[in-house]
């Protein structure tokens, strides 16, 4: 394997926000899923699924959920006082919360509970943990194999970018309408297409400010 390349695939992936309209073929998907499963996971559990959206009129309707429950949050800061605010929250987050809209295809990326051997004849049995932290264990891994995806994404000249302000805003109303079991965590979307234009560079911190050896 040669590192420089690979280290290009991580250093090139750039969140894309426009796209052509060019289409992405159920075999590029599936490649992409394939790289996807092969992420870590907690003992293997592989907590992850996700829903595959390519009609136009499904994407333009999360887009509009998005908007509307935007707005209801908005308008409840209004009634608190915080009508500045609200119309921030509108102008600012609006647009990035629904970057999908342009995008030929939406992945709606699950995570599944946490199950394991280790889970049914240890953890259960002994109370290790509260039924909650099982939720956050899938969440973990779901990213894993959401950043797989994107980097696979990435490696095949196809664009994407993560997003949860659909599942901030619209959990309730996304899980109604794509019809997602109450067992299923929504942990984020992720838009995939072609992309129209190049993304700027982003700074990012040095190394030496993220990184602390311990003696």
């Amino acid at each position: 394997m040669d590192y420089n390349s690979f280290k290009e695939i991580i250093h090139g992936r750039r969140s894309i926000r426009k796209f052509t309209d060019q289409a992405v073929s159920n075999e590029i998907i599936e490649e992409i899923i394939d790289c996807a499963r092969y992420a870590p996971s907690d003992t293997n559990s592989q907590t992850w699924e996700f829903i595959i959206i390519k009609n136009t009129d499904k994407i333009k309707k999360i887009e509009e959920m998005t908007w509307d429950s935007l707005h209801e949050v908005a308008e409840k800061a209004k009634e608190k006082g915080l009508e500045k605010e609200g119309k921030l929250l509108v102008r600012s987050f609006g647009p990035y919360a629904t970057a999908f809209r342009e995008a030929p295809v939406l992945i709606i990326c699950l995570a599944t509970p946490y199950e394991s051997k280790f889970r049914t004849k240890i953890f259960d049995p002994i109370g290790f943990v509260e039924n909650e932290v099982w939720k956050e264990e899938g969440i973990k891994s779901s990213c894993l194999a959401s950043q797989n995806l994107m980097l696979a994404a990435h490696a095949l000249g196809l664009g994407t970018c993560p997003m949860t302000g659909p599942v901030l805003l619209a959990q309730d109303k996304l899980r109604t309408y794509l019809e997602i079991e109450e067992n299923r965590e929504i942990n984020m979307v992720i838009s995939l297409g072609y992309p129209s234009e190049p993304a700027k560079k982003l700074a990012r911190k040095e190394v030496g400010e993220i990184i602390r050896y311990v003696d």
